[in-house]
């Protein structure tokens, strides 16, 4: 334990010096969150190791020997981190406990750097760096080429305030177009770029990169007669400083959360980067009562944005076969946390996707969430590697019955031939009664894969023969006679489903949720799409050659068609019960990518209705898409379209084409 702890004091020291002081961090952010955290548990379990120089007890790095040096009259200190709702109400919580019931100033949290200026009779005499908190880097005449700081205030005043020095993401762009024209190496974000240009010994240098401020902390209030930090705002915003306007005072903590949940859509559309939400407790005798630690106010927290791209250990690549017989790779991950959720495991797809991104057992990878969904390794970080990493090697058996594998011609993916493999019969099994195909809730995962087990259920008609086995399952642990009767009653409402939704859970290979409810539209019963001819199949929008000939195939297969006639028998629907399609010029045959927030409709909603018209719908704008319908907050689909010259429909537009 103590060597984990030196280690991490270690760590985080030498991550420190190269982010506060050299402008050049060597990990991420969710990388320093996560090792910092584990030494604040350290320390809490076992106080009786703490050191001196621990990163809990400074709140920042060194000062560059090239600048003189400046002394806070009142300490820079740093702010506590919470990154999920759960943490926001023990924040929370913790005030409320001191009897307080507390109002909050919300401001959003800009990735630049911190500043500290002080004036004398109201002109500007010195600017600096956080530092290390007690002494910071003296960047006055950096500062005074910013025209957003003010070189005299509205009032001959002496005062302190704090704020953040930081670059448009626009100037952002332009300086690193000038860099590539000059073959210099660009920025990685717009926080480097502000603080490099910050701590030029060159003031010129600084005043090209049109740098800019907003002031959000008076660090003593009180001396002002003043009582609450929102006036503190709006006090300085008087004397000629730039306060953000997007800051909020909020009564309550689901206010709180409203205006995080708003800032983390709106993000994407500012004019600059941000990387959170403060908080801070808004009455001045409230921040009083709740005090101090050495490190940071308790009075005050940043809410951290969830990381879209983190870094994490690829311990171990496994295989799993699927309900085609299909074998996929799946990266093992040392647990992380991206966007709210823990990742532990990815798919890598195919042998080819792992050759193409060159991952070996060992790596550390970069991942994110595809769609903000699915998670996704990105790429391997290669100049992490300590030559004790492993190559990957493609299987050439079944990992569950092991049979041989064989790869299609002119397909990627291997496959395990053996009809009877049980990995194959129970992922059949599992998509069977997905909520997106035949929707029976309760049937999870683990109970299909416990009842296949059991020999309750091997095949999908066995699903309907459940009810003869009531008793049984009553006496299975973690069920009774309400979880039995509600299991059975959603399998018998599954027997209604319209068509399109059991053409998908048959499993059919290449056909999807979308063309399965293409080919129950067009077909209306199951009979008549299992009498269609190869030729018309290809014909069909979102159709073609290939999964014409999967839909030939699969009905070829005696095996599939006995299935298909006692799931007839047991009185499964077989005809198509949705709305008709209903050709609307406006929408045929034409391809549309929803983005933003809709008041009207939900995007499934309106899904829905484009294909009932005759349309199809697509996820991603590309030179195919022939309308972009935008709601509210549409974010970059919507440049894409404007980029590229697509068609763009409001939603009033919209609704007047429906009606």
């Amino acid at each position: 334990m103590e060597d984990r702890y030196l280690e991490l004091i270690k760590i985080i020291n030498e991550a420190d010096y190269n982010y506060h002081t050299l402008d050049n961090p060597t990990i991420t952010d969710q990388e320093y969150d996560s090792y910092l955290r584990e030494l604040y548990e350290i320390e809490e379990k076992n106080p009786d190791i703490v050191r001196d120089d621990s990163p809990s007890h400074r709140a920042g790095g060194k000062v560059l020997s090239e600048f003189n040096k400046i002394t806070h009259k009142i300490p820079m200190l740093s702010l506590s981190n919470v990154f999920n709702e759960e943490e926001i109400r023990l924040f929370d919580s913790r005030i409320r406990k001191e009897g307080i019931i507390p109002k909050y100033v919300c401001e959003l949290k800009i990735d630049g750097l911190s500043v500290s200026l002080r004036y004398e009779k109201g002109k500007l005499v010195s600017a600096a760096t956080r530092g290390d908190g007690i002494t910071g880097e003296d960047i006055t005449n950096n500062v005074k080429t910013i025209k957003t700081v003010p070189l005299v205030l509205n009032k001959e005043i002496d005062i302190e305030v704090r704020g953040e020095i930081y670059i448009s993401k626009k100037m952002f762009n332009e300086v690193n177009k000038t860099r590539r024209e000059k073959g210099l190496e660009e920025f990685q974000n717009c926080r480097n770029l502000a603080a490099g240009s910050i701590r030029q010994l060159d003031s010129s240098v600084a005043a090209s990169r049109k740098l800019d401020s907003w002031i959000y902390h008076l660090p003593n209030p009180s001396d002002y007669g003043i009582k609450t930090h929102y006036d503190a705002l709006m006090f300085m915003k008087d004397l000629g400083f730039k306060v953000n306007p997007n800051n909020k005072l909020v009564n309550n903590i689901d206010e709180l959360l409203d205006f995080i949940d708003t800032k983390s859509r709106e993000r994407d559309n500012l004019p600059y980067d941000i990387d959170g939400i403060v908080i801070k407790l808004n009455n001045i005798s409230d921040q009083k009562i709740m005090g101090f630690t050495a490190k940071y106010p308790k009075w005050a927290t940043a809410y951290k944005f969830p990381a879209k791209v983190v870094l994490t250990k690829l311990k171990d690549i496994i295989f799993t076969v699927g309900r085609t017989g299909q074998i996929t790779p799946n990266a093992v991950l040392d647990p992380v946390l991206v966007q709210g959720s823990t990742i532990r495991r990815a798919t890598l797809h195919n042998e080819d996707y792992v050759k193409q991104k060159d991952l070996k057992i060992g790596d550390t990878v970069s991942i994110r969430k595809a769609g903000d969904v699915i998670p996704e390794v990105i790429e391997s970080i290669k100049e992490r590697r300590s030559g004790n990493e492993k190559d990957f090697v493609m299987i050439a058996n079944c990992p569950i019955c092991g049979s041989k594998l064989i790869k299609k011609e002119g397909q990627v993916d291997y496959y395990c031939t053996n009809l009877k493999c049980d990995a194959r019969n129970i992922e059949k099994l599992i998509h069977f009664v997905d909520r997106h195909a035949m929707n029976i809730t309760g049937l999870g995962e683990r109970i299909i894969e416990d009842f296949y087990n059991m020999g309750f259920i091997r095949n999908i008609v066995d699903i309907y023969n459940l009810k003869s086995h009531r008793e049984d399952l009553i006496e299975l642990e973690g069920f009774g006679n309400k979880s039995v009767d509600n299991l059975l009653l959603a399998i018998e409402n599954s027997k209604n489903n319209s068509l399109e939704r059991l053409i998908f859970a048959l499993g059919i290979e290449q056909v999807g949720e979308k063309t399965a409810k293409v080919l129950a539209k067009k077909y209306e019963t199951l009979d008549n799409l299992m009498n269609a001819k190869l030729e018309e199949l290809i014909e069909i929008n979102d159709v073609g050659e290939i999964i014409a000939k999967s839909i030939i195939d699969y009905f070829s297969n005696e095996e599939n068609i006995r299935i298909i006639d006692l799931l007839k028998k047991i009185g499964i629907n077989i005809s198509y019960t949705g709305e008709k399609i209903k050709e609307k010029e406006a929408f045929l045959n034409k391809t549309f990518v929803v983005t933003g927030t809709l008041n009207n409709y939900s995007r499934d909603e309106i899904k829905e209705k484009i294909e009932n018209f005759g349309g199809r719908t697509s996820e991603s704008v590309s030179k195919k898409t022939n309308v972009v319908i935008v709601g509210e907050n549409p974010g970059s689909k919507y440049d894409k379209a404007l980029k590229l010259g697509i068609e763009i429909w409001n939603e009033e537009e919209l609704v007047s084409k429906i009606n």
